[in-house]
């Protein structure tokens, strides 16, 4: 195994939403199942349906603001904020807000489109 894996192109997801994913870490740029890192920007409006993830995810923001529908609650965090939400809970992530959100998420085991359970 190597000692270290340095990141100078990470992998950048087809999207059709306008969102910028770029995956530094995980399944698609390093083949890593255990953990996935990724640097985001989601546009003004965007949104995604609700999910049912089996990782654990940590959301960071960096600028702008984004909110989180879990739980029966309705969370907007914004810049140096973060917020882990546990595997096996429902969330629906958006931006409803005027301005890009650029965040970092951090999923234990790595994200994957089979693992992640959105709703149709």
């Amino acid at each position: 195994m190597e000692k270290y894996l340095r990141q100078q192109n990470p992998f950048v997801v087809p999207t059709t939403d306008g969102k910028l994913i770029e995956e530094h870490y995980g399944r698609a740029s390093s083949g890593d199942a255990k953990l996935s890192v990724a640097h985001m920007v989601a546009p003004p409006g965007w949104s995604e349906p609700f999910q049912t993830p089996e990782f654990d995810e940590v959301t960071v923001i960096f600028r702008g603001k984004k909110q989180f529908e879990l739980v029966g609650e309705i969370i907007v965090l914004g810049p140096g904020e973060s917020i882990l939400i546990r595997g096996g809970t429902r969330v629906r992530y958006s931006n409803p807000f005027g301005a890009p959100c650029e965040y970092w998420s951090f999923c234990v085991p790595a994200f994957s489109p089979e693992t992640v359970h959105r709703e149709e």
